[in-house]
């Protein structure tokens, strides 16, 4: 099995989680043998066990940026703001001018700042603390968890979904960044005209819950080094993708080389 590699939406080898193993068997759906593909191209792990706080402000840094972007804004945060005592009582006292300038290497950074602050503030305000905060992630009704973190002005479904899944260890959460969503609806693993809430919908209820984390990070690798939103591997002929033969390649057309969203080639 290929090893983790060192930049990825998991943070790597030293992000957290677990080496896992799948079920031997036949895949009930085919969105759960696309994952058992991806499972034999890249690493397998389940995901969990990063502290909550920490893992809210890394995945708010990586909105619309590259991991390559986010994380030295990430590390810069964190030598500033988390070297003594809570971070989120540090972020919530911080001026956002200094804040900005340090994650600026994410992009959006006074956007970011003010959603950054805001979180800090509420997690004091409402929890006391990181700790307690991490407690609320880790052991209370994930539907629950996933609606306060979404009351947070600058948090989407897709970072509640990380939180969730990276922090809180929850199994059947299958965030959905626009690799997910693009792919899934580019194979016809959810219908063409989705949008994120309906293929989270369609993965979650079709992907074995244990491997919904993995087929996440495993997805948004396989987005990035076979199947991006311009130029598909399968354009190079079918040969070039290690899973065309699970695709309905949807919006994509190889003769031609044409490649539209898959809702606008839906009749």
């Amino acid at each position: 099995m290929p090893d983790e590699p060192a930049e990825n939406v998991s943070g790597g080898a030293d992000g957290g989680g677990a080496d896992a193993r799948f079920a031997a068997g036949d895949p009930e759906t085919r969105a759960e043998a696309v994952v058992d593909a991806l499972g034999d191209v890249y690493w397998r792990k389940a995901y969990g066990g990063r502290d909550a706080f920490p893992c809210l402000v890394r995945t708010i840094l990586s909105q619309n940026t590259s991991d390559v972007a986010s994380q030295p804004a990430f590390d810069a945060l964190l030598d500033r703001y988390g070297r003594d005592g809570d971070l989120a009582a540090s972020l919530a006292a911080a001026d956002r001018g200094t804040l900005a300038s340090t994650i600026e290497s994410a992009g959006l950074y006074n956007r970011k700042s003010r959603v950054i602050v805001d979180c800090a503030e509420e997690v004091l305000a409402d929890f006391g603390g990181a700790d307690a905060f991490d407690d609320f992630v880790r052991e209370g009704d994930p539907t629950e968890v996933r609606e306060r973190l979404l009351d947070v002005r600058g948090v989407g479904p897709k970072t509640a979904d990380c939180v969730l899944l990276f922090a809180g260890g929850r199994g059947g959460v299958f965030p959905v960044d626009t690799h997910v969503h693009r792919i899934a609806r580019r194979m016809g693993l959810a219908p063409p005209d989705a949008d994120h809430d309906a293929v989270r919908e369609a993965l979650e209820d079709a992907v074995p819950a244990e491997k919904c984390g993995f087929g996440h990070t495993a997805m948004i690798q396989f987005g990035r080094e076979h199947c991006s939103a311009r130029k598909p591997a399968c354009l190079d002929g079918l040969e070039a993708c290690p899973l065309a033969d699970l695709c309905d390649r949807i919006g994509v057309d190889p003769d031609s080389g044409a490649v539209v969203d898959p809702a606008d080639d839906f009749d």
